[in-house]
């Protein structure tokens, strides 16, 4: 194979992935590490990816890159919405209790799900959430809901600031559900901004047992701000397997992985 042909492959892999790591293209091209390295560097000379450790990953996935959530709203909607039926799934249909809803389209597919898996719980089920978003969505359900308010960050569409995280620090839901721009072996739970890292931090701290909800496309992504590490999650419901690293992370951190 030339290596326009190889670098093409790469782009593509890019495209649909977002992260390509120099050992499995290594392995699938049948060429060194050294000769992977040298088509990355290329490849980011010509501004089509940034290099990382272990790999490259596409230009719009920086530590400071966040999409509009009306746009987020549109990527992976199918999968987004198995991964919200499967961590709805969770809970017992008859649940009572509180449930914190983080903000985000992954989220979002939870909440959309948990009025027709709750449908048994007499009223017995109160969700708590700071996305204005979902908020909506949910406000007509049967389910009781709780409106943490702050000032609202128009990219998310949800509460920030000390108000906010003051709010949730006097809670203690019995399950949340996280939302992650990233997740990495190494840097653990993370976002590109400080003040939604802030809020999601305070929910951690605040809940009995964490359901971190993200599609495979943020595993091995490592944004700006951590939030948390991989011994705060419980459970962690996706898309797709992580790959054996990962896998093997989440395993130490006592952390079950649920693939929808």
């Amino acid at each position: 194979m030339y290596a326009m042909e190889r670098q093409e492959l790469v782009e593509r892999l890019l495209r649909e992935e977002g992260r390509v790591g120099v050992v499995d293209l290594s392995a699938r091209f049948g060429v060194t590490t050294e000769t992977i390295r040298r088509d990355l560097a290329l490849l980011e000379e010509a501004g089509t990816l940034r290099r990382v450790h272990g790999g490259a990953v596409a230009t719009d996935r920086g530590s400071t890159v966040e999409t509009p959530v009306s746009e987020r709203a549109l990527r992976k909607g199918d999968a987004k919405q198995a991964i919200g039926r499967r961590a709805a799934a969770l809970l017992d249909a008859g649940f009572r209790g509180s449930v914190y809803l983080d903000a985000g389209t992954t989220v979002a597919a939870v909440a959309s799900a948990l009025p027709i898996h709750l449908a048994n719980s007499r009223g017995g089920a109160e969700i708590v959430t700071h996305s204005m978003t979902i908020a909506h969505d949910l406000a007509g359900s049967d389910l009781g809901l709780t409106v943490i308010g702050g000032r609202i960050r128009g990219l998310t569409a949800a509460a920030v600031g000390a108000e906010t995280v003051n709010a949730i620090s006097h809670l203690r839901p019995d399950v949340a559900f996280v939302g992650t721009n990233g997740l990495s072996e190494g840097f653990g739970l993370s976002t590109p901004d400080p003040d939604e890292a802030a809020v999601k931090a305070a929910i951690i701290a605040a809940a009995r047992r964490v359901v971190v909800v993200t599609d495979a496309e943020k595993f091995g992504a490592e944004l700006l701000v951590r939030f948390g590490g991989l011994t705060d999650i419980d459970d962690l419901v996706s898309d797709a397997a992580p790959d054996s690293r990962l896998a093997n992370a989440l395993g130490d951190a006592g952390a079950e992985v649920w693939v929808a």
